[in-house]
């Protein structure tokens, strides 16, 4: 029997029925009258009833759909859906991350095959456990676990719409394995103090940055001094993997850096322009992410990383280190809490994205932000 639910944050109403198979499927009504959406649903029910084929009853259900709101319905098959979601991001992250996101749900749509044209409604667990069981053939398990991350991201978008009741994705857990994966950790402060005891030159500043704004190590190296506001004591810049547009206030310790530095003749050089000059043309921090192992190296917290044959092939994953410079991301976030700074404002702080902070706390005031710097110790003395 048809029947109505609503999401929290949607105005309209969502149709709950059943086809000829005995499914049980969703779609939005695209009205927020009640009445007007229970006839939707009991419509969208005795035309799912009375036709056999996947592609029938979406046609007819779009044109219902079209014919009560104006607007095409936002569901479909799996492949409709996930081609659709990909658009999106495109338009919302950096372009090696919406290519990524691209190559991911590519695999997964060639994997399912003939499936992928199922009513997104009807992928399930098994169909994600599959992929998963597919890829651990031929990739690494951190691999795997991303290409899950991924499903799990664009499930949990069309769970939002109210297109599908449960993430399928999200009941496919974890590939564990020994020694193929590390957790990343925040360094402990005699761990920070002997790193910037070795690191020289910019590297010290690029450090201090991390440990001060919890930012990823590409949009740091590509700071100017047009991103930085000294007399307002805040950073302005725009994340590349997320194009968040973010503004944190200037730590005391990491101010008085800023100070030291010579002036530049230009505001739009960068803050680091040697390291700068490391990204190169295609805009990537690997380079640079090797120099600062070699930092971790020489302060005695890594081994060296060996460019000998392991017998393992060209693809396996190399062998990994539980600190890198994300790590001064988490340990931000720990000195962040460790202060008593909220979870909601350390996740602001930091960057992560958050479906609660998202919900909850669309916008952070500045003096909270700004009350959270005050908080970090001086580590650079």
């Amino acid at each position: 029997m048809a029947s109505l639910r609503r999401l929290p944050d949607s105005r309209n109403w969502i149709a709950c029925f059943t086809d000829a198979a005995g499914r049980r499927l969703q779609r939005s009504t695209g009205t927020a009258k009640r009445k007007e959406a229970m006839l939707v649903a009991w419509r969208y029910e005795e035309a799912a009833r009375k036709l056999r084929t996947e592609a029938q009853i979406r046609r007819v259900i779009s044109e219902l759909f079209e014919t009560v709101s104006g607007e095409k319905l936002p569901s479909g098959s799996i492949e409709q859906f996930l081609r659709g979601w990909i658009e999106r991001k495109r338009s919302e992250n950096a372009d090696r991350t919406a290519a990524r996101y691209a190559a991911v749900v590519q695999q997964f749509l060639a994997h399912l095959g003939e499936a992928a044209q199922l009513d997104l409604s009807q992928l399930n667990a098994k169909h994600v456990l599959s992929f998963r069981t597919s890829l651990l053939k031929r990739v690494a398990p951190a691999t795997v676990n991303h290409n899950i991350k991924v499903l799990r991201v664009a499930l949990n978008q069309a769970k939002r719409e109210g297109l599908i009741q449960t993430n399928p994705a999200a009941e496919v857990s974890r590939v564990k394995n020994a020694g193929d994966e590390m957790e990343r950790r925040a360094f402990t402060l005699p761990e920070l103090k002997r790193v910037l005891e070795v690191a020289s030159g910019e590297w010290k500043g690029m450090i201090a940055f991390g440990l001060y704004t919890g930012q990823r190590l590409g949009d740091i190296a590509r700071l100017t001094w047009n991103n930085v506001d000294v007399e307002r004591q805040e950073i302005r810049f725009a994340a590349a993997k997320t194009k968040r547009r973010t503004v944190l206030p200037i730590a005391v310790p990491l101010l008085d850096y800023l100070v030291a530095l010579p002036a530049a003749d230009d505001s739009r050089e960068p803050l680091f322009p040697r390291l700068a000059a490391r990204l190169g043309p295609s805009n990537r921090a690997s380079t640079l992410s090797n120099q600062f192992h070699g930092i971790l190296v020489a302060a005695g917290l890594t081994r060296p990383r060996s460019h000998r044959g392991t017998g393992k092939g060209r693809g396996a994953r190399r062998e990994g280190s539980a600190i890198s410079f994300h790590s001064l991301r988490h340990t931000a976030t720990s000195l962040l809490k460790s202060a008593g700074v909220s979870d909601a404002v350390a996740k602001e702080f930091i960057g992560h994205e958050s479906a609660a902070v998202s919900r909850h706390y669309t916008h952070i005031e500045t003096s909270a932000l700004r009350a959270a710097a005050d908080k970090l110790p001086n580590l650079l003395s």
